[in-house]
C-alpha cells in the first residue's frame, strides 16, 4: 500500500469512529492521558521521596516515618487513578472496537446486496468471505488494541521526555541518540515485515476461497478420485501462506530483541554517566539518578511497545483496504421510474392502484401517472450482448411472447439460453437493441419492480437456513400460510412436505442437503408459485426430478403455467412439446423456430436433436 492509501484508508476509518463514538472517544483519550501522567509522575516521584523523605532519614536515632507514609499514600493513590483511567478506556475501546466493526460489516453487506451479478461470477466466494471474517478481524485488533497502544505509548513518550529534559539536559540528548538508532531499525525491519503480512492477507484469502470451492465440491472430488490433485493445489497455496506468514512474522519477532538490547545498552550508558555525574558534580542527586534511569527503562519500552504495533496496523490496514475496495465496488445501477403496483379494475374497465393485494399488477408511469396492466408481453428486437467485449454471445435476437404463451430454448451448452433469461431480468443489460416489456424498454423498469414481476425457476437451487414455511415465503413476503400450502400442493411439493417430522415447519439446513435433490427443486417451483408471477423463467427446472416425479408434477406445472408467459429452457426436449414456440440456438444465434410438428417437418437441427435423443449434452 502506497503511504497515500494508507492515509486515505485511516481516514476513513476515523470517520466510522467519530460517526458514532465521539464522546467515548473524548473519554478514552482523557483517560488514556491521565493514565499516562500517573504513571510518568510516579516514576518522577521516585526523585521526591528519595532525596526528601528517604535520605533524610539515614543515620537519624529516632527517625519520624509519617511524612514518608503519607508520601507512599500519595503515590497510591495516584497510581489507584492511573489504574482506574486504564481500566475505564480499555472497557471503552472494546465497546468501539466492537461497535465500528458492527458498522462495517452492516455497510459491507448492504453495499453487497447492491452488487450486480456479475460482480459475484467474477469473484470467488470463498475471497468474498474473508473480508468478512480474516480481513475485520485484523481490523478489530488494530482497533481494540494498536491504537489505543499507540496513543498510550505515545503520550507516555512525550511525558517522560519532558520529565528527563527538567532532571538532565546531558543524559535527555545521550537518550535521544539511542532512540534514533532504535527508530532508523525499527523502519527498516517494520516495512519488510508490512509487505510480508499484506501478502500474507492476500493469500489467506485464496486459501480460504479454495478450501469453501473444495467444500462445495467435494462429491466431484472424490467420485473423480481427484483427492491427490486436490490436495497438492492446496499444498501450494498453504506453502505460499506458511512463507508469507513466516517472513511476515521472523521481521515482527525480531524488532522487540533488537530494540529492546538497544534499550539496554542506552540504560547502561545513562547509568555510567548518570554516576559519574552525580560523583563529579552536584547536578544530580541519588534520587534523580535513580528517576532518570526508571524514566529511561520506560521510555525505550515504551517506544519498543510503539513499534511493535507497526506490523499490526500495517496488517490491519491492508484488510480494511479490501474491505473498502468491496464498499466502493460500483453498486448495480438502477436508473428505471417505472414502478410496479397493485390495481384494480373499475366499473368502466379502467384501472386504478390500490393500496391491497388485488392479484392485478400495473405498470406506473411517474409523469405521467397511467396506469398499464402487466400482461406479460416480452419482445427481444436485434438484441446483441456479451459478458467481454471482444466476443458475443448473442446475435440479432429477435423474438416475441404474447401473454399466456409457452417459447421454449433448445441448443447446446454455451449457445446463449440460460444468458436470455439473464437479460430479461436485467441481471446483465444489453449492448444493442432493445427488450420491451408489455410495450415498455425494461431499461425505463425499476429493477427491483421488473424481477418482481418475473418468476424464477433455476437448475441449481439455493434453499436458506429456516423452515421449509420461510422458504416458501421468499417468494412473496407477506403470502400467507394457505397461500404457501396451496402453491406447494399446485407444484406437487406438498406429497413429501407432510412426510416430514415437523411438516412445513421443519428446518432446512446447508442448503437444503436434509432433502433430495428432486425435493429441492419441487420446493423452488412451489416458490415461484407463490410469488405467482405473470412471467416465468423455468431454467431446466426439471432436469434434477426422475421422469416419475416428472409426470406427476407435470400437471401442477402446466397448472402453474396457465395464463402466464412461460420461458422454458430445457435438455430434455420431451417437456417442450407443447410450446407454442421453440427457438433453437447455436453459437449466440436463432437458427429454427416453431412450434415442435412444424420443426419435426423442417427436418432440420432440432429434427436431429429430437430424433437422435431427448437430452442434450
Amino acid at each position: 500500500m502506497s503511504k497515500k492509501s494508507k492515509k486515505h484508508t485511516l481516514l476513513r476509518l476515523l470517520k466510522y469512529i467519530l460517526s458514532k463514538f465521539k464522546k467515548h472517544l473524548v473519554i478514552i483519550i482523557i483517560a488514556i492521558i491521565i493514565s499516562s501522567i500517573c504513571h510518568v509522575y510516579g516514576q518522577l516521584f521516585l526523585q521526591t521521596l528519595i532525596d526528601d523523605y528517604i535520605t533524610p532519614l539515614i543515620g537519624e536515632e529516632n527517625p519520624i516515618y509519617t511524612s514518608l507514609f503519607q508520601a507512599i499514600g500519595f503515590m497510591a493513590f495516584v497510581y489507584a487513578i492511573g489504574v482506574f483511567t486504564t481500566w475505564l478506556y480499555s472497557r471503552l475501546t472494546v465497546n468501539v472496537s466492537q461497535g465500528v466493526l458492527k458498522q462495517i460489516r452492516d455497510d459491507m453487506f448492504e453495499h453487497m446486496e447492491t452488487l450486480p451479478i456479475r460482480y459475484f461470477d467474477d469473484n470467488n466466494h470463498g475471497d468474498i468471505m474473508s473480508y468478512y471474517i480474516n480481513d475485520t478481524d485484523a481490523l478489530r485488533e488494530m482497533i481494540s488494541q494498536s491504537i489505543p497502544n499507540c496513543v498510550s505509548n505515545g503520550v507516555l513518550i512525550l511525558a517522560a521526555f519532558i520529565s528527563m529534559l527538567t532532571l538532565n539536559v546531558y543524559l535527555t540528548m545521550m537518550i535521544i541518540f539511542g532512540v534514533s538508532i532504535m527508530l532508523v531499525v525499527a523502519r527498516y525491519i517494520g516495512k519488510k515485515s508490512a509487505t510480508y503480512f499484506q501478502a500474507r492477507q492476500k493469500t489467506v484469502a485464496k486459501v480460504n476461497a479454495y478450501i469453501e470451492e473444495m467444500i462445495d465440491g467435494q462429491k466431484v472430488v472424490q467420485v473423480f478420485t481427484h483427492e491427490e490433485e486436490s490436495k497438492k493445489k492446496f499444498d501450494e497455496l498453504n506453502e505460499e501462506l506458511c512463507a508469507n506468514t513466516t517472513n511476515a512474522n521472523i521481521y515482527a519477532n525480531i524488532i522487540m530483541p533488537i530494540m529492546g538490547n538497544i534499550g539496554y545498552l542506552v540504560y547502561v550508558a545513562i547509568a555510567i554517566l548518570g554516576g559519574f555525574l552525580a560523583i563529579k558534580t552536584t547536578s544530580l542527586s541519588v534520587g534523580a539518578i535513580a528517576s532518570f534511569l526508571l524514566l529511561t527503562r520506560g521510555f525505550t519500552m515504551h517506544i519498543n511497545q510503539l513499534s511493535q504495533q507497526y506490523n499490526s496496523i500495517a496488517l490491519a490496514l491492508a484488510g480494511a483496504n479490501r474491505i473498502f475496495e468491496l464498499i466502493d465496488e460500483e453498486s448495480e445501477k438502477n436508473d428505471g421510474k417505472i414502478t410496479l403496483v397493485n390495481a384494480e379494475r373499475q366499473d368502466d374497465g379502467t384501472l386504478k392502484e390500490s393500496d391491497t393485494y388485488t392479484g392485478i399488477w400495473a405498470w406506473k408511469n411517474p409523469k405521467s401517472k397511467e396506469l398499464i396492466e402487466l400482461k406479460g408481453d416480452i419482445q427481444f428486437d436485434l438484441v446483441n450482448f456479451s459478458y467481454v467485449k471482444e466476443k458475443k454471445v448473442l446475435n440479432d435476437i429477435s423474438l416475441y411472447a404474447k401473454p399466456g404463451q409457452k417459447i421454449a430454448f433448445v441448443g447446446a451448452t454455451g449457445a446463449g439460453k440460460t444468458t436470455l433469461a439473464n437479460l430479461i431480468n436485467r441481471f446483465y443489460d444489453i449492448d444493442e437493441g432493445t427488450i420491451l416489456y408489455d410495450g415498455i424498454n425494461i431499461k425505463d423498469i425499476n429493477k427491483n419492480d421488473l424481477r418482481k414481476s418475473l418468476g424464477m425457476v433455476l437448475q441449481d437451487v439455493n434453499l436458506f437456513t429456516g423452515t421449509i414455511m420461510e422458504n416458501l415465503r421468499y417468494g412473496r413476503k407477506n403470502a400467507s400460510d394457505e397461500e404457501c400450502i396451496e402453491a406447494a400442493k399446485l407444484a406437487n411439493a406438498d406429497k413429501f412436505i407432510e412426510k416430514l417430522p415437523q411438516g412445513y415447519n421443519t428446518i432446512i439446513t446447508d442448503n437444503g442437503d436434509n432433502l433430495s435433490q428432486g425435493q429441492r427443486q419441487l420446493l423452488a417451483i412451489a416458490r415461484c408459485a407463490v410469488s405467482n408471477p405473470p412471467v416465468m423463467i423455468l431454467d431446466e427446472a426439471t432436469s434434477s426430478i426422475d421422469t416419475r416425479t416428472e409426470k406427476d408434477i407435470q400437471d401442477g406445472m402446466d397448472k402453474l403455467m396457465e395464463g402466464r408467459t412461460v420461458f422454458v429452457i430445457a435438455h430434455r426436449l420431451s417437456t417442450i412439446r407443447n410450446a407454442k414456440a421453440i427457438m433453437v440456438l447455436e453459437n449466440g444465434r436463432i437458427i429454427e423456430r416453431g412450434n415442435h410438428e412444424y420443426l419435426m417437418k423442417e427436418k432440420g437441427k432440432y429434427y436431429e436433436l429430437y430424433t437422435g435423443a431427448f437430452e442434450l449434452d
